[in-house]
């Protein structure tokens, strides 16, 4: 019995622990927004889907400290989720370009010191995000 209480205890407290990490109430900053041409860019790595797994390995690497291991956001660094809808329907183009440029108000460093396809990846990987149950990118 006591077994059975210490368990769904763990349980609870393990989903609570979850749930207060990530950051589904996210919104995003309405003056950051790429300029029409940078928005307009298309992703030079959109036919080579094999480049998603160096995608995940950047993003585990430059992101997943902020954005959490399965980019849900985290709640007490009030940072994107990117499987919301509201991150989804950004262009390719201008999801390289915040990764480029960042945003010293919401506190996303820059990323311009990556390479160039190596942002493009992560760009890659974040689209893939939002097509996977949550529990597979953990």
């Amino acid at each position: 019995m006591m077994h059975r209480i210490i368990l769904s205890a763990s349980v609870i407290l393990g989903i609570l622990s979850i749930s207060l990490a990530e950051n589904p109430t996210y919104v995003p900053d309405a003056t950051w927004h790429a300029p029409d041409t940078a928005a307009a860019r298309l992703n030079p790595l959109a036919t080579r889907p094999g480049a998603v797994r160096g995608g995940k390995k950047l993003f585990l690497r430059n992101c997943a400290e902020c954005h959490g291991p399965d980019g849900t956001g985290m709640a007490k660094k009030h940072s994107a989720n990117f499987h919301l809808s509201v991150v989804q329907e950004q262009s390719d183009g201008a999801l390289f370009w915040k990764i480029t440029n960042g945003n010293a108000d919401r506190g996303m460093p820059s990323f311009s010191k990556l390479p160039e396809l190596e942002r493009w990846q992560l760009v890659l990987y974040l689209r893939i995000l939002n097509q996977q149950p949550l529990s597979s990118t953990r």
